[in-house]
C-alpha cells in the first residue's frame, strides 16, 4: 500500500514534481491561443496554419492520452512520466526556435505526444505514491495549484507576447522541465501499476487508465491509438482544408477519415484489453455523458480559440489584455466548483448540467456585444461571469456523474474515455468553426471580416451548448446511492487535467 504523507518532505516533492509537469501542459493549453494573432504575423501565416498550431497538439494528445496512461501502468508511472516531460521541453524548444509554420506544427503534434504522456502520469503518481488517508487532499492541492497556473497562464502569456515575444510561450517550459526532472528522479517511488490491496479502511486503488480491473495492459493497442489519431487527423484536414484546398484531395481525406474511424471502432471491438472498451458504453448514462461532454467541450474549444483573436483583432486589445480578460472564469471555478459538485450530489445531476449548458450559451451570446472599440466593464465582463457561473454548475458534476454512470471497477478507464472524448470535441470544433462560419483564410488580418465571423460563432456554440442541455435534461438522472464519487471536485479550469482516475472509498450520495 502506497505509505507517502503529505506533511513529510518526500510528499511535498512529489506533489511539487507533479505540480510542474501537469503546469507545463495546461500552460501552454491556456497561453497559445493569446499569441495566435502576432504568432500569425511574424510567420506570415494564415488562418489555416494557426488552426493547426492549435489542432497539431489537441490532436496527438486525444489521440494518444489512453495510450499514455497505459504506457505508465506498464513500465512504471515516473519512468513514463519523466519521459513525457522531457519530450514536452524538447518540443517546446523546437516551437520556440521554429523559423516557419510548418515546423512550428510538426513540434505543436510532438507536444501533444509528451502531453499525453505526462498528463495522466501526474495524477497517477499521486495516486499510487499517497497514503489513502492523505491521498484526496493531495489531489486537491494540485488541482488548486493547477487552477493558479490556468488563472496565471492567460496573463503570464499575454505579458511574453507583447514583451520578450510569442516564442517564450514555449520557451517557457524548459526551464520548468528542468528543476521537474531531477526532483522526479530523486524523490518521487516508482510505481509498476499493479492494483492496490485493500486497506483495513476498505479503500483501494486502480490503475489510471487500465483495463477493465485496474490491471496493467498486457498487449498495448498501439493498432487502435494509431487508428483513432488517423481518423481525426484526415477529418481534421477536411475540415481545415475545404475553404481552399483541392475537392478532390479534401473529399479523399474526409472519406479515408470516416474509414479510419470504422476500422478504428472494429479493432477495438477484437483487442483483448482496447484502448477504447466499446461495451463501456452499454450505460446509457455514460452514454448520455459523453454526448454532454462533447457538446459542452466543442463550444468552448471554439469560443477559447476565437474570443483572444476577436479581443485583439477586433477590440483592438493588446496580448496581455485579451489574456487577463477572460481570467474571471477560472476564478469561479477555483471558488466554487466544489460547492457545486456538492450540490449536485444533493439534488442530482440533471439540473446542474442542463441549467449549465443554458448559461454557457447565455455568456456566448452576451460575447456578440464585443466588438470594436469594446468596454470591459460593460461588453466582456457581464459576458465571462455569465459564462463562468455556467461553467461552475456543469464541470464538476460532469465528472462527478461520469464515474457514477459505471461500474465501481471502471472509473479509470470511464474518466479517460470522457477526457479524451473532450479533447477531441475541442479539437473538431477548431477545425470546424471557421468553415461552418465562412471565415476565409485571411480573416484574421480584417477586423470586419473576423467580427462578422465571431459573431456567427458564438451564436453556433450557443446552439451546440442548448442540444446538450437537451440531451441532459432528457437522458441524465440520479446517480445510484452507492456509487462512485471523485477524490476532489475542485476545478480550476476546463482545460485541465483530468481529476479523476482511481477508486477510492468515497461515494456519491
Amino acid at each position: 500500500m502506497p505509505d507517502v504523507r503529505l506533511a513529510s518532505p518526500q510528499g511535498k516533492w512529489i506533489l511539487l514534481t507533479t505540480v510542474l509537469g501537469s503546469s507545463m501542459a495546461l500552460l501552454d493549453s491556456t497561453v497559445v491561443n493569446v499569441a495566435l494573432p502576432r504568432i500569425g504575423r511574424d510567420l506570415d501565416a494564415d488562418l489555416a496554419a494557426l488552426q493547426w498550431t492549435v489542432n497539431a497538439y489537441l490532436l496527438t494528445l486525444a489521440g494518444l492520452i489512453l495510450l499514455g496512461g497505459s504506457l505508465g501502468d506498464h513500465y512504471g508511472r515516473r519512468k513514463v512520466f519523466v519521459v513525457g516531460v522531457v519530450w514536452f521541453a524538447v518540443a517546446s524548444l523546437l516551437c520556440g526556435l521554429a523559423p516557419n509554420t510548418g515546423v512550428l506544427v510538426a513540434a505543436r503534434a510532438l507536444q501533444g505526444v509528451g502531453g499525453a504522456l505526462l498528463t495522466p502520469g501526474s495524477l497517477a503518481l499521486i495516486q499510487a505514491s499517497f497514503h489513502p488517508d492523505d491521498r484526496g487532499r493531495a489531489v486537491g492541492l494540485w488541482s488548486g495549484f493547477g487552477g493558479m497556473g490556468a488563472a496565471v497562464g492567460p496573463f503570464l502569456g499575454g505579458w511574453l507576447v507583447d514583451g520578450p515575444g510569442w516564442r517564450w510561450v514555449f520557451l517557457l517550459n524548459v526551464p520548468l522541465a528542468v528543476v521537474c526532472v531531477p526532483v522526479a528522479l530523486r524523490h518521487v517511488p516508482e510505481s509498476d501499476g499493479r492494483p492496490v490491496r485493500p486497506s483495513a479502511a476498505g479503500s483501494a486503488t486502480e490503475s489510471v487508465t487500465g483495463g477493465a480491473a485496474g490491471r496493467p495492459h498486457g498487449r498495448f493497442d498501439v493498432l487502435g491509438a494509431f487508428l483513432g489519431a488517423l481518423a481525426l487527423a484526415l477529418v481534421t484536414y477536411a475540415l481545415i482544408e475545404a475553404r481552399s484546398g483541392p475537392v478532390g484531395v479534401v473529399t479523399g481525406a474526409a472519406v479515408a477519415g470516416l474509414v479510419a474511424g470504422v476500422a478504428f471502432v472494429g479493432v477495438e471491438r477484437r483487442h483483448p484489453d482496447p484502448m477504447l472498451p466499446l461495451d463501456i458504453f452499454a450505460s446509457r448514462q455514460f452514454t448520455a455523458v459523453n454526448l454532454v461532454t462533447l457538446c459542452v467541450y466543442a463550444a468552448f474549444g471554439g469560443f477559447f480559440f476565437l474570443s483572444a483573436v476577436q479581443l485583439q483583432v477586433v477590440a483592438g486589445w493588446s496580448a496581455l489584455g485579451a489574456g487577463t480578460a477572460l481570467l474571471p472564469t477560472t476564478v469561479l471555478m477555483l471558488l466554487l466548483s466544489a460547492r457545486s459538485g456538492e450540490l449536485a450530489e444533493r439534488i442530482g445531476p440533471r439540473i446542474p448540467l442542463t441549467v449549465g449548458p443554458l448559461l454557457c450559451a447565455a455568456g456566448m451570446l452576451l460575447m456578440l456585444r464585443v466588438g470594436p472599440g469594446a468596454s470591459y466593464a460593460a461588453d466582456v465582463l457581464p459576458a465571462v461571469l455569465v459564462l463562468g457561473f455556467g461553467m461552475v454548475a456543469l464541470v464538476a458534476p460532469l465528472t462527478a456523474t461520469v464515474l457514477a454512470s459505471v461500474d465501481v471497477a471502471r472509473a479509470g478507464v470511464a474518466s479517460g474515455v470522457n477526457n479524451a472524448a473532450a479533447r477531441a470535441a475541442g479539437l473538431v470544433a477548431v477545425a470546424a468553426l471557421p468553415l461552418l462560419t465562412g471565415m476565409s483564410s485571411e480573416a484574421y488580418r480584417s477586423a470586419t471580416a473576423f467580427d462578422e465571423a465571431f459573431q456567427r460563432a458564438m451564436v453556433l456554440c450557443a446552439g451546440v451548448l442548448v442540444v446538450g442541455a437537451v440531451v441532459a435534461f432528457t437522458t441524465v438522472r440520479r446517480p445510484a446511492p452507492d456509487c462512485r464519487r471523485p477524490e476532489c471536485r475542485t476545478h480550476g479550469s476546463v482545460l485541465a487535467p483530468p481529476l479523476e482516475g482511481e477508486r477510492t472509498k468515497g461515494r456519491l450520495s
